[in-house]
């Protein structure tokens, strides 16, 4: 299946051929009536291939010239690149980027020798596409003028329902689409119920349960099951649903409905009038099986109108498809998405099916066929197939050997599974093909980024600009396509935390192991260095390479100097020295490389060197690369200022990433120029010409993230507004940093602060905000408008030491996590909020999707809400679903917020403070489940309704130096099943009996309180109560220093270490808080 890709490389490269600037240098070189031929003979093999493509898979002799085809296709891309590239070179050396100026003269060193080089390199490539162009004329094939109209082949279905077979796991289904079928019986029009889901997973077979089930036959008056297929042929429908609608009258009417000529017309006004003569007013079930039209035109201008103008109140029409887009254009009711099988039904239908033969249901096979299962994925056709072939074979290592190969590759995978599959693959259009196929680079469930992948399906040319829709909005309409029609799934939001321990999120995605399969299938080009080191794939064909921690002689012997590869990945971000590879041929390249050399990657259009040390060579070399369409630079510590003349250099640039690049000092000038930038992660603003906020102003497209630093430098509230945040409607994240740094503090307040972050008011589409260093002492206007946030999801303020209140979020419907941390002069979260009337008996309910939240360094918080009259009513609101509270530093705080579903809470202070407050835990929840005190080093005594918490699993106490006991009453913490206390050296005893009464117990760990660990060890009162509980920590006394004078000096060090580690600890615990100031 490789060969389909061929035509896709062929067409790109035939379109290359006349673009303007490569015309513009050929014709200065005298080449250009070569590069004439080289279109023409591209195009003449372009209109045989489609034919060629269906010969390769019967006719090996086809199948090698095809090779020899794609392999001079990709040579031909690069020598076009190469005079692409030569014409952006001498338009940025000159300055002015015209044609008139590159036919002046082509290189500044010898434009004698580029075009004797060039010459050569083109018209070798031309001979051999002419010997090709030959030999593919004695193949005898024919021009193919529309390759996208051509058939696949129908697979057709039927109502009939094996009764003798059990189905499993989709007894919830069948109730699911019976009971949304049984709801529209009042609706007076015809509905429309898509079933859809990837091939394989039993769309056909729910419509066949559905349309025998008992409820469904005395429901319906008439019943008609019809196979679309590839076939969506209005009249050909409609004949067909005529037929089926006569089948099921009484035999007397049967031959009269048959009379008139209707069956050979193909006047649609007679059809429909027939239609509407043998369905009348009954209440009828059409299931339309199997439907892959994604022509909304022809559903709702041509056949929709016809089968919704028959029929009874209470008509459903059922229709089963693989695409979601089929069914968001046929549906009137959301439509029924299949799902996978769960474990244990996809275990009761493979063993099912692999048991019933005579095999043994042994142990070891049980065992084996489970991890068979877990690859299956949940797909009924791949469990069903493999637990079948596997029920004529009994012998262990045959099972071992369909465990250890793909299931696709397996015998009943590429009878059975695979054309299904393929089908699918089929109607992908040729652009969606080469993305999908280009996904096999990646290892099985391996979670790939949304973006990345967008942007290495461009930087390979995959994707052509289409109307008004660029590179970025074409790849994000395929990669919803793939997603739509199964090929890719399990598209989410991945939190994680980044190489400086702060949180991140980014789009990701999956493959379902069978779709890996099929793409592994359709293309030889994507390996991993491991198969070709095992010669399981040829060096020759590889044009995706993905890199593992192979060494480095290995590689280089691999490749011995020769590779196209086109892309290089290595994502474990171990440094790699590529001197062994020639990047002639590269397009995309991701590696932590200091040897990288932009002369040999003339091509690049994707580079990422991510956390690699960048230096002034590397960057001016990366200012050559004048192609360059992505650039990632995230986590370059080292990076302070990025080359002035990159703007001029790099006019194609699209996505520039500079996340955690803490040292960055300013933007180079005038970078407002790279109008096609939909991506600009961080902004740093600077008083020089050039280097201002307004250079925003024209970058409409940018999207997704922006961090907006060192705010303070904006001369006024003019320039801010130049920025024009607010037309910027892609962007969903947005960071305002009045500092060169997030987490410093401001070195002097500016007066106009105020006014400058009104003039920065953003869409009101904004998914997260974020607010470092602002010293204004109230929130702008827009800050103010709840209607600013009905989207928001995620709200940080810090460092905010002047300012007296928050954004109006607490009736947002869409917050989910709330970060305030270091400001000094917050009261109340929610002020001025109005209750009207009197007598409430339900509170009401603030902040109504918050989930988490953490506050930290607010001194002068007191209470949670107060009303238009100043005063406190925190007993009048609730937070419904407030599952998380992180509190730190927040000496006046007295109560909880009250919420039903609080889990997780964390009180703490700093591990080092000068004063040492006495401290007055409020009221616990009952509904915690986790519960850490932390630094609390004036604390006395534990809360006495400690013991009330009954659903409390995770009891940690950390650094309280005070404390001298934990309270009595706790034997009501039957769920408790971790308790960790440390760094606590006044505790010295448990209360009588503790550890007795608490019978989940199941790990426990004490360190740093010396007579607590004494009676725990061995020969004190607490070991044998230990005893029981499976997973406990108390260190050996042998691992404390007696504190002689010889170790008085190394005692020093060891209590300075200490210290450090507490904040290490703390900043592991709290890492959304605990940054430096440097940060």
């Amino acid at each position: 299946m490789a060969e389909s890709l061929l035509l896709p490389l062929v067409r790109g490269v035939a379109s290359r051929a006349v673009g303007s600037l490569v015309q513009t240098v050929t014709s200065m070189c005298g080449l250009d009536d070569d590069r004439e031929t080289l279109k023409r003979h591209l195009l003449a093999i372009e209109c045989k291939l489609v034919n060629t493509e269906e010969k390769c898979k019967t006719n090996g002799y086809i199948k090698s010239w095809m090779e020899k085809l794609k392999a001079v296709a990709y040579k031909a891309d690069d020598i076009l690149d190469d005079f692409e590239y030569e014409g952006l070179r001498r338009n940025f050396q000159i300055g002015e980027p015209t044609s008139r100026k590159v036919l002046g003269y082509v290189t500044r060193h010898s434009p004698l020798l580029f075009r004797f080089a060039m010459s050569r390199k083109l018209k070798g490539v031309l001979n051999k596409i002419k010997e090709l162009v030959e030999e593919m004329n004695t193949f005898g094939l024919e021009n193919f003028v529309n390759p996208d109209q051509r058939q696949h082949p129908w697979r057709q279905t039927h109502s009939k329902l094996d009764e003798s077979t059990e189905i499993f796991g989709r007894g919830d289904d069948k109730e699911g689409v019976v009971k949304l079928l049984l709801e529209q019986q009042d609706e007076r029009k015809v509905q429309v119920l898509p079933i859809f889901g990837m091939g394989g997973l039993g769309k056909t077979t729910l419509a066949k349960m559905v349309y025998h089930d008992q409820e469904v036959k005395h429901h319906f008056q008439l019943k008609i099951w019809h196979c679309v297929s590839d076939n969506f042929d209005v009249i050909a429908i409609l004949k067909s649903i005529i037929e089926l609608a006569i089948n099921d009258l009484p035999e007397k009417e049967k031959a009269l409905a048959r009379q008139g000529g209707w069956c050979m017309s193909g006047n649609i006004e007679l059809l429909q009038k027939k239609l509407d003569e043998v369905i009348g007013r009954k209440r009828f079930l059409l299931v339309l099986d199997d439907v892959w039209n994604e022509d909304k035109r022809i559903w709702d201008d041509e056949l929709k109108p016809l089968l919704c103008s028959v029929g009874g109140p209470g008509s459903v029409i059922v229709v089963t498809c693989r695409s979601k887009k089929v069914a968001s254009i046929m549906c009137t009711v959301k439509p029924y998405k299949l799902a996978f099988l769960s474990g244990e039904d996809s275990w009761e239908l493979f063993s099912n099916k692999a048991f019933s033969s005579g095999v043994e249901e042994q142990a070891e096979l049980v065992i084996i066929g489970r991890r068979i299962v877990n690859k299956c994925g949940g797909l009924p056709l791949a469990l069903k197939t493999i637990g079948g072939l596997l029920s004529s074979k009994q012998q262990i290592v045959e099972w071992k050997a369909i465990e250890e190969s793909n299931i696709g590759d397996s015998v009943g995978g590429k009878h059975d599974i695979t054309p299904i599959l393929k089908l699918s693959y089929k109607h992908l259009s040729y652009e969606m093909k080469q993305c999908f196929a280009f996904c096999a680079l990646f290892p099985k469930d391996y979670e790939m980024e949304k973006d990345m992948l967008i942007q290495l399906w461009m930087s390979n040319g995959f994707i052509q600009e289409e109307g008004t829709m660029d590179l970025t909005q074409k790849g994000e309409s395929i990669f919803h396509e793939l997603l739509w029609r199964s090929f890719l799934q399990e598209m989410k939001v991945k939190y994680g935390i980044n190489y400086h321990g702060r949180e991140y999120e980014t789009i990701v995605c999956k493959m379902h192991d069978l779709m890996h399969d099929l793409a592994r299938d359709v293309t030889n080009e994507c390996v991993t260095i491991e198969e070709l080191m095992e010669q399981k794939a040829l060096v020759k064909n590889a044009r995706h390479l993905q890199l593992s921690k192979v060494k480095l002689e290995k590689k280089s012997e691999v490749f011995n100097g020769k590779t196209s590869l086109r892309t290089l990945l290595d994502p474990s971000r171990t440094h790699q020295d590529l001197k062994w590879l020639p990047h002639v041929s590269l397009r995309a390249l991701q590696s932590v490389c200091t040897s990288f050399k932009a002369e040999n990657a003339n091509h690049l259009r994707y580079l990422d060197l991510s956390t690699c040390s960048v230096d002034a060579r590397l960057l001016h070399s990366i200012c050559q690369l004048y192609n360059l369409q992505t650039l990632r630079l995230n986590d370059c510590s080292e990076l302070q200022q990025l080359p002035e003349d990159m703007m001029i250099s790099l006019r194609k640039l699209i996505h520039l990433y500079l996340l955690r690049c803490h040292n960055l000092e300013g933007m180079p000038r005038n970078i407002g120029q790279l109008n096609n930038l939909h991506t600009l992660t961080t902004f740093v603003v600077d008083t020089r010409d050039g280097c201002g906020i307004e250079e925003l102003k024209d970058l409409r497209h940018l999207s997704n993230r922006l961090e907006l630093y060192n705010l303070r430098k904006i001369k006024s509230a003019k320039h801010a507004k130049e920025a024009n945040l607010h037309q910027k409607q892609n962007l969903s994240e947005l960071s305002f940093s009045w500092c060169l740094r997030r987490y410093s503090n401001p070195e002097n307040e500016a007066c106009n602060e105020q006014e400058v972050l009104q003039s920065l008011e953003p869409h009101s589409k904004m998914q997260i905000l974020e607010l470092y260093g602002y010293g204004g002492l109230e929130i702008p206007r827009w800050m103010r408008d709840p209607q600013m946030f009905h989207c928001l999801r995620k709200l940080i303020i810090a460092n905010c030491s002047r300012c007296k209140n928050i954004p109006a979020v607490w009736l947002s419907p869409s917050l989910e996590y709330l970060a305030l941390v270091n400001m000094g002069k917050l009261k109340t979260l929610c002020d001025n909020l109005c209750i009207e009337g009197g007598g409430h008996t339900t509170p009401l309910q603030i902040f109504p999707k918050l989930k988490n939240m953490y506050l930290e360094g607010l001194y002068s918080l007191e209470g949670w809400v107060e009303n238009s009259a100043g005063v406190a009513i925190d007993s009048s609101v609730i937070f419904p679903v407030l599952e998380k509270l992180r509190i730190c530093r927040c000496p006046k705080v007295t109560s909880f917020p009250l919420s039903p579903v609080l889990k997780d809470l964390s009180l703490s202070e700093f591990p080092v403070r000068e004063v040492e407050c006495l401290w007055d835990i409020p009221r616990l929840p009952t509904s915690v489940e986790s519960l850490w005190i932390l630094c609390l080093r004036g604390l006395v005594a534990l809360p006495s309704d400690l013991g009330d918490l009954a659903k409390l699993n995770y009891l940690l106490v950390h650094d309280c130096r005070s404390l001298k006991g934990l309270p009595d009453g706790m034997d009501g913490l039957t769920s408790l099943r971790k308790l960790e206390i440390s760094h606590c050296p006044a505790m010295v005893e448990f209360p009588n009996g503790l550890l007795q009464r608490l019978p989940a117990l199941d790990e426990l760990r004490i360190n740093g309180c010396p007579e607590l660990e004494r009676r725990c060890r061995e020969g004190g009162e607490y070991f044998h109560h230990l005893v029981p509980i499976p997973l406990k920590y108390v260190p050996e006394e042998s691992e404390f220093r007696t504190g002689t004078p010889e170790t008085e000096a190394e005692s020093t060090n060891i209590a300075r270490e200490a210290e450090t580690c507490e904040k290490k600890f703390l900043r592991r615990l709290l890492p959304s808080c605990a940054h430096s100031k440097s940060d």
